[in-house]
């Protein structure tokens, strides 16, 4: 059936070694490889078939290839692309590649292509491009702009937001912001992972924090801001959305930190002619949460679920 995406963990563990991948087979390899002993981000209460606690990379093989990895070179019939050394590390050390197996590429701009491995040592190798899998498709024209939460919902957020087709993703510091560093390597490499892992073709651009006030000031007019307002009157976000007509420049969200937007930043965001404010409904949810369920919703009404 589909393809299997054991993604290029981004975590590391002491600062050198790299985070598990999705699959439970994955993980026990890495384990077995690196004797790693915690879990990566996604775990399963029910145990693992055999096949799957058995996985040893072999599948690599198959036509087409089973693992897709984001790269920066140009990608064409031919083309040999040198992974860099974590994702040689990857394929080589974990995965157990070899000359002849088979690996996915993306690099947001030329398509999916299927590439083999080639010229392969103890620690690099060279992937050929050979077959065209996909063709160049962009995500619809949907930012994220978010205040900054704990570490663990801010890593979930940018995955997440990955996965349902975000193009860029914005700190914003705001007056209750309570996370003010912000690790936009790290955040990057989260995004990669999730395209990765999803199927995407391009990655999201992770920006440099702003503060609220430069935020409103650069915002394009003609791109619409859906300003999912807790504490104000505002329509349901589907209500909302239901009476804008599509138009051209792109859409937004802007969700607040915990505890919300400050009284003199609600004024100052709703006076902009391109907020649409809106309600998530009758019960609090935090702010990571909030702005996925305006993504799922935006992308249900406006983008590309419909």
């Amino acid at each position: 059936g589909g393809i299997a995406r054991p993604g290029l963990g981004k975590r590391g563990v002491r600062g050198e070694g790299r985070g598990l991948g999705r699959s439970w087979g994955l993980r026990t390899l890495h384990q077995a490889c690196c004797k790693v002993s915690r879990f990566g981000r996604h775990t399963s209460a029910a145990m693992p078939s055999g096949e799957e606690r058995n996985y040893d990379g072999r599948t690599l093989a198959d036509t087409g290839g089973k693992v897709r990895l984001f790269v920066a070179g140009a990608l064409s019939a031919a083309a040999g692309i040198v992974p860099n050394p974590s994702q040689a590390h990857y394929l080589l050390q974990v995965m157990g590649a070899k000359d002849g197996d088979r690996v996915r590429l993306f690099n947001g701009r030329d398509g999916e292509w299927a590439a083999r491995l080639a010229q392969t040592t103890w620690q690099s190798c060279t992937l050929i491009c050979e077959t065209k899998m996909a063709v160049q498709k962009e995500v619809p024209d949907l930012w994220l702009a978010f205040a900054p939460v704990k570490r663990t919902p801010a890593g979930t957020l940018i995955q997440k937001a990955t996965e349902l087709g975000v193009r860029v993703l914005q700190p914003v510091i705001t007056q209750r912001t309570v996370v003010r560093r912000v690790n936009i390597e790290h955040m990057r490499a989260n995004a990669i992972e999730a395209a990765e892992q999803s199927g995407r073709l391009s990655v999201p651009d992770v920006r440099a924090p702003t503060d609220l006030a430069s935020l409103l000031t650069a915002w394009p007019a003609r791109r619409r801001m859906i300003f999912c307002d807790e504490a104000g009157e505002a329509p349901p976000i589907a209500q909302a959305l239901g009476e804008i007509k599509a138009g051209r420049g792109g859409w937004g969200v802007l969700t607040g930190p915990e505890g919300g937007f400050a009284p003199q930043e609600r004024e100052a965001i709703r006076k902009h002619s391109f907020v649409v404010p809106v309600s998530l409904g009758p019960r609090i949810m935090p702010a990571d949460t909030a702005a996925l369920a305006a993504l799922g919703i935006w992308q249900a009404l406006c983008g590309d679920w419909r």
